[in-house]
């Protein structure tokens, strides 16, 4: 049994405030110990489970979050940039049977602790196929059409909330429960580590491959929160404006889809001016 971990860092034990996960903010560097514990519950608790293999993807911000040295002996750790699939880079090579969103968090426009959809602030929502598309659901479609199940998803209640809809058979830890963006009752690291190592131990009998899905065609929406973004977002083929701030696009599949989003978050990024956005 191989499962993957996509591992986020807004959804993690204690994360709150977006010094907490912002690459040499002043808590960043403790919050990354906070990090490293929950995806090694997850780790260890897949191995309770059963598992013969547990490979970690970094899937926050510069990719280079997580504490290798913290992490159990028999994990791997795929770290860094830039990778074809993101935050589920690992999942296209046919021999992952499970796989697990650790420290996920509510989309863009949505309630939830740092909720956001790829861009911290730039993007103010995302619908696919019309329906508001958190970074959970859209990786939710990716890894179907490999034929992968989401069998566990850890973040705050919010975010367990909105798995419901994308991964209804899939475990729900909830280290935090929502108060506002920046806000939230958390639970400490020794409970959250024993609740997701809990979880992720019955979540490895749901690691069984199925058939691949083909869901398509995707139409992928986004709304940005400056005009000049939406014209920027266009320089990408078939992406095409539908509003002052939105654009849109359509692809036969979801691979292709988050591809597409990737281009378009990269270069609305590179669009943001520091003072005027």
């Amino acid at each position: 049994m191989r499962i993957l971990i996509s591992a986020d860092m807004e959804g993690a034990t204690g994360v709150t405030w977006p010094d907490d996960v912002m690459p040499g903010a002043s808590q960043w560097e403790r919050c990354r110990s906070l990090f490293t514990s929950d995806v090694n519950a997850a780790v260890l608790g897949f191995h309770d489970g059963g598992a013969d293999e547990v490979i970690i993807n970094e899937a926050h911000s510069t990719m280079r979050n997580l504490l290798l040295e913290q992490l159990d002996e028999r994990a791997q750790l795929l770290t860094g940039r830039h990778k074809a699939l993101s935050m589920v880079e690992g999942v296209q090579h046919g021999d992952v049977d499970g796989i697990a969103f650790v420290g996920y968090h509510a989309g863009a426009g949505m309630e939830g602790v740092l909720a956001h959809t790829y861009l911290a602030n730039q993007i103010t929502g995302v619908w696919l196929n019309d329906v508001p598309a958190s970074e959970g659901l859209l990786n939710a479609h990716v890894v179907a059409e490999f034929g992968v199940p989401v069998v566990l998803v850890t973040g705050d209640d919010v975010a367990c909330e909105d798995a419901l809809g994308y991964a209804p058979e899939a475990l729900k830890v909830a280290v935090k429960d929502h108060v506002s963006r920046y806000a939230a009752v958390c639970r400490t690291p020794a409970r959250t580590a024993a609740d997701i190592r809990a979880a992720a131990k019955e979540a490895a009998s749901l690691a069984v491959r199925h058939e691949p899905v083909r869901g398509g065609p995707f139409t992928v929406a986004v709304e940005f929160d400056a005009e000049h973004l939406a014209m920027a977002a266009t320089v990408v083929p078939g992406v095409e404006r539908t509003g002052e701030r939105k654009v849109a696009y359509t692809s036969e599949t979801m691979y292709e889809g988050i591809r597409a989003f990737k281009a378009v978050t990269t270069i609305v990024l590179a669009a943001v001016e520091e003072q005027y956005g």
